[in-house]
């Protein structure tokens, strides 16, 4: 797809504009939308113009541009009792493609690494599309120790040590309040091994604002930075830190900040307001997403992760604040 070879910022724009009047027109939830707000997108000319779906749309309308069949449902951890959203994905290949690319333009060839799972909460629940990520890049590290853990607390440690001591380049990727629960038993001194959590407590253990957190998870991992990922449910693409809870995002993803108090006009660098996501490669979803997320923007490629909205769900990849 053209996306994936996208190589500055007027290219982007002119994908995403593109992109934007195919769903306008073929996308009867966000049509909907645009004709609710008067929104004529004949007039929408640059991106800070598109209108960004509210992400609780994903909980009560099927969001498709295409009327193809759909492949798989994939559907948002949450607290019990909660309203999940759900997105209907029907090219498996478009993610595939999106989240290997990602993960390569991050961190180089995945055949590189041994991918450590610990993904408890995820893995014992159906429709998690980081589950559906990570089991391919299992597969595409190609290593026989790669794989995912449950509760192998002991075993996950002594293979983690194992390959860390041997020189092995390791990805461990884990939910937050998991990998917590391995350093309270075990002590590590790390050298080659990238820890990488991907948020959420899932009501396990108190919040933590994420200096603290990774404050904890550097001194019981023996490591100075820990990595982040940032996806969500209705997303095709993530954004990675490598430390300091700094994120990129991969080119064909952009992170634009709103104000809180009106939805159409976009923040400068530094200022703190909701997070917007253009995700090109939602082409047969939505690519222009409205988060319950608040967050600020560094630079044109670097944003911050503040926390949610007071009066949005706690869920997902999500629960953390900063």
């Amino acid at each position: 797809m053209d996306i994936f070879n996208i190589s500055d910022v007027r290219k982007f724009e002119a994908e995403a504009l593109k992109i934007y009047r195919h769903q306008a027109k073929n996308n009867k939830v966000y049509k909907q939308f645009l004709d609710l707000i008067k929104i004529d997108p004949l007039t929408v000319n640059k991106i800070e113009k598109i209108p960004f779906l509210p992400v609780e749309f994903f909980k009560s309308h099927q969001i498709l541009s295409n009327k193809d069949q759909v492949a798989r449902t994939f559907s948002s951890s949450g607290t019990s009792g909660s309203v999940q959203s759900q997105h209907f994905v029907t090219d498996l290949k478009i993610y595939e493609e999106s989240f290997k690319r990602g993960f390569e333009y991050f961190y180089g060839n995945i055949e590189d690494y041994t991918v450590l799972a610990l993904l408890p909460g995820y893995l014992e629940r159906e429709g998690s599309s980081l589950i559906y990520m990570v089991d391919q890049l299992i597969k595409d590290s190609r290593s026989k120790d790669s794989g995912f853990y449950l509760n192998e607390l002991d075993q996950l440690s002594e293979l983690l040590t194992t390959l860390d001591s041997g020189g092995n380049k390791v990805l461990l990727i884990g939910v937050t309040y998991a990998l917590l629960d391995l350093i309270e038993d075990h002590t590590f001194k790390l050298n080659n091994t990238i820890v990488m959590e991907t948020g959420g407590m899932k009501g396990k253990r108190k919040e933590l604002i994420r200096s603290e957190l990774h404050k904890i998870l550097s001194d019981g991992f023996g490591l100075e930075d820990i990595h982040s990922e940032y996806g969500m449910t209705e997303l095709l693409s993530q954004a990675y830190s490598k430390g300091g809870g700094i994120f990129q995002s991969p080119p064909w993803m952009k992170i634009m900040i709103r104000d809180t108090e009106d939805p159409f006009h976009h923040l400068s660098y530094g200022r703190t307001g909701g997070i917007n996501i253009i995700d090109l490669a939602n082409i047969n979803s939505c690519s222009f997403i409205a988060t319950q997320d608040l967050g600020r923007k560094i630079s044109e490629e670097k944003f911050e992760i503040l926390g949610r909205f007071d009066h949005s769900d706690i869920r997902g990849c999500n629960l953390m604040v900063v």
